[in-house]
């Protein structure tokens, strides 16, 4: 029997059989669970397993290949990275141009991780009626930059029914992962679009005008329209884990285009003589904000 897993809660896991949203409880194998394995994380939301019903119970006795996953740092020293989702077919990363801020270089990381194990991504840049200076500048800036190098930004407020009708079609049919940091809106688009998932929505503290932790553990939502939502909890940074410094700008896509007119195949980008990324920023073909993300990426990595 195979289903889809929907919640890890420990050693304990919810899985969907079949695709009328129906769950069940499962436990994971010793032998699985024993794994040498360099995540911190055997199962992971959006894994397929095969079950087991022996003794009146489900056990997870296989896990299915991945056709992608999602990863960030792992806070366990003994581990490399934690495996946040697998088998995603569409990543929305939602943005906030203030209360609370989305820094760039977080967005950055998060499609450069995501070009890392190919899964396509589209901005959702959420409070549309934010109406402040800093909250404008920062919108419009972000609205000029990410459509240039192929990543789809749609400008919205998951308060506005005609936005949710949009971003319900986008998602149809659809495995799709949410990400953002705390307070972006997260759990109020899931409110929208699975409105029997009752989550947990908190304010923005005024104090620091950053969001509060409503989502603990990542869980999939089965929509009426066939889509199946993975939300994420709420992350400070994504870090960049298993990707060697020489392989960073071939995920920034305004990059990989100009690889091949480097005069080293092992150009960094960095100092090198006839470098042709270092010209682009210079004359303005590639954001000096995007290679600065870049420079931060190898400044982590190294």
């Amino acid at each position: 029997m195979k289903g889809i897993v929907s919640k890890s809660t420990g050693s304990w896991y919810k899985v969907l059989l079949g695709s009328n949203g129906n769950e069940i409880d499962a436990r994971l194998r010793g032998k699985i669970r024993t794994l040498e394995l360099k995540s911190t994380n055997p199962v992971v939301v959006g894994d397929e397993v095969i079950l087991d019903f022996v003794d009146e119970e489900y056990t997870i006795k296989e896990i299915c290949d991945r056709e992608n996953c999602i990863v960030r740092k792992s806070n366990k020293l003994s581990k490399q990275f934690q495996i946040i989702a697998a088998n995603i077919d569409h990543a929305f990363l939602i943005a906030s141009p203030a209360n609370p801020h989305t820094p760039q270089g977080f967005i950055d990381r998060f499609l450069a991780t995501a070009e890392a194990y190919h899964i396509s991504v589209s901005i959702l840049l959420n409070k549309s009626d934010l109406d402040s200076k800093k909250a404008n500048k920062h919108r419009e800036e972000l609205l000029n930059l990410y459509p240039n190098i192929s990543y789809p930004t749609h400008n919205v407020s998951f308060f506005d029914e005609q936005d949710i009708k949009v971003i319900k079609n986008l998602v149809a049919e659809k495995c799709v992962l949410l990400a953002g940091n705390s307070g972006v809106g997260k759990s109020t688009l899931i409110n929208a679009l699975v409105p029997h998932s009752n989550q947990k929505v908190s304010e923005v503290s005024k104090s620091y005008h950053k969001g509060r932790h409503t989502t603990t553990f990542a869980q999939m939502f089965v929509g009426e329209n066939g889509c199946r939502i993975i939300d994420t909890p709420g992350i400070k940074d994504f870090g960049i884990v298993n990707i060697e410094t020489h392989q960073v700008s071939h995920f920034f896509p305004e990059m990989r285009d100009l690889l091949s007119q480097c005069k080293f195949s092992n150009c960094l980008h960095t100092e090198e003589p006839q470098c042709r990324i270092r010209e682009a920023v210079e004359s303005g073909e590639i954001s000096v904000t995007r290679y600065v993300s870049y420079l931060g990426i190898l400044e982590e990595l190294s």
